[in-house]
């Protein structure tokens, strides 16, 4: 079992920036890959980035791609998500996610242990 805990989200200008934390706790000792996706009201989950266990492997969807960088810091068992150039539309709900594997799943159907999320507003 992991359990996860994510922070950060805020009220924020358009243009502005934001970093997430996500905390993990539990059997963080195994190889994790990890994922951040984002639920605007009345749409489904977006999957929208993931690093795999060594971190060497980042994926990310194309509407966040080059403005959001992913990265991990396992001495303190914490995976980030810094957010820079936001838009209104990256207004959503932040969940972050985890599942024990050696290789970098790319869709949320995929990772069993999710937090209960940070809400992000970009206003106009």
């Amino acid at each position: 079992q992991v359990q996860l805990v994510e922070s950060g989200g805020g009220l924020v200008q358009a243009g502005g920036s934001l970093r997430l934390s996500c905390a993990a706790s539990g059997r963080t000792a195994l190889a994790h890959a990890m994922a951040w996706v984002r639920q605007a009201p009345g749409k489904e989950r977006e999957f929208i980035a993931g690093v795999d266990w060594s971190g060497l492997k980042i994926y990310y969807a194309d509407s966040v791609k080059g403005r959001f960088t992913i990265s991990r810091d396992d001495a303190l068992n914490t995976v980030y998500l810094q957010m820079n150039s936001l838009k209104p539309e990256d207004t959503a709900r932040y969940f972050c996610g985890a599942r024990y594997s050696q290789v970098l799943p790319t869709t949320r159907q995929e990772y069993p242990y999710w937090g209960s999320g940070t809400q992000v507003t970009v206003s106009s």
